[in-house]
């Protein structure tokens, strides 16, 4: 047997009045009768008592019997098996387990703490049960070595400006990176008989000893970038005032006071403080 069948005792509810019956009766008939051999039904009804299994939704009962495996018992109600049989619980409900905060590198070997929040539930009773030593540790374990592969798979944030520009990352790219720890997750997992609900990072971050050196650069590369833009910006406003001076001859520059010119307006409109504005109560040239 390397799967899980399911097994279907006998009704709990008729057992359980033969019990009382017996159990009751041979207490009255003993009691009233003075007649010992109502001793072995009270025997009989205490043997017949270990064999009550009471299975609530979502659960399960694993039978076995002295090590063989008889059956898992998956539907709800009050039912009657054999005493000897060994009934082991095993829920069927879905669980949550967070992980906790690992520090891995990723792909680029930069430091990071990460952690996972999964949800799961047993499938396979079977498998659970008997192939491997501890299903609830079993998937603590396989979690953490799944989030240790991930992380070494990508990079924590794109670095184009280095070359590196990569098409999934940890912090950008989160469905993907949640499909490919589901996927990951699934096949570790298969062989406890093991169903993913659904995973999900749930903590992403720098380590410590890198997260200041990180935050500064990408602050600088916000600057760079608003700089650019800046820039960019204050060239063509600096063109269209030349254009509309030329064109509705408001003043004629040669090509050294129009330097000047260009010079002054993109100081003011790059610089980060307010231009301080300076009359000029003579001639151009002074």
């Amino acid at each position: 047997m390397t799967q899980e069948k399911s097994s279907s005792p006998s009704n709990g509810y008729f057992m359980l009045f033969i019990f009382i019956i017996l159990f009751f009766g041979s207490i009255f008939g003993l009691i009233a009768l003075k007649a010992t051999w109502f001793i072995l039904g009270i025997v009989l009804a205490i043997f017949l008592a270990p064999g009550f299994i009471l299975v609530n939704p979502n659960e399960s009962r694993v039978l076995l019997l002295f090590g063989d495996y008889r059956g898992t018992v998956k539907k709800n109600g009050l039912f009657w098996t054999n005493p000897f049989y060994t009934k082991k619980k095993i829920s069927l409900r879905a669980r949550n387990f967070d992980s906790e905060r690992l520090k891995v590198n990723d792909k680029l070997g930069n430091p990071v703490m990460i952690s996972t929040i999964l949800v799961w539930r047993v499938r396979d009773t079977y498998r659970a049960s008997f192939d491997v030593d501890n299903f609830e540790n079993f998937v603590i374990v396989q979690t953490d070595a799944a989030v240790r592969k991930l992380a070494s798979m990508y990079p924590y944030d794109n670095f184009a400006d280095e070359g590196l520009d990569e098409d999934i990352t940890l912090r950008s790219s989160m469905n993907e990176v949640s499909d490919a720890l589901e996927k990951e997750l699934e096949e570790r997992l298969e062989i406890a008989g093991i169903e993913v609900l659904e995973a999900r990072i749930g903590y992403l971050a720098y380590a410590n000893e890198i997260a200041s050196a990180m935050l500064k650069r990408q602050q600088a590369t916000a600057i760079v970038a608003a700089r650019h833009k800046i820039v960019e910006g204050a060239v063509s406003m600096v063109e269209m005032a030349l254009d509309e001076l030329g064109k509705k001859e408001i003043v004629h520059l040669d090509e050294e006071r129009r330097a000047a010119m260009v010079s002054n307006l993109m100081v003011i409109l790059c610089g980060d403080k307010d231009a301080s504005p300076v009359v000029n109560a003579g001639t151009l040239n002074h």
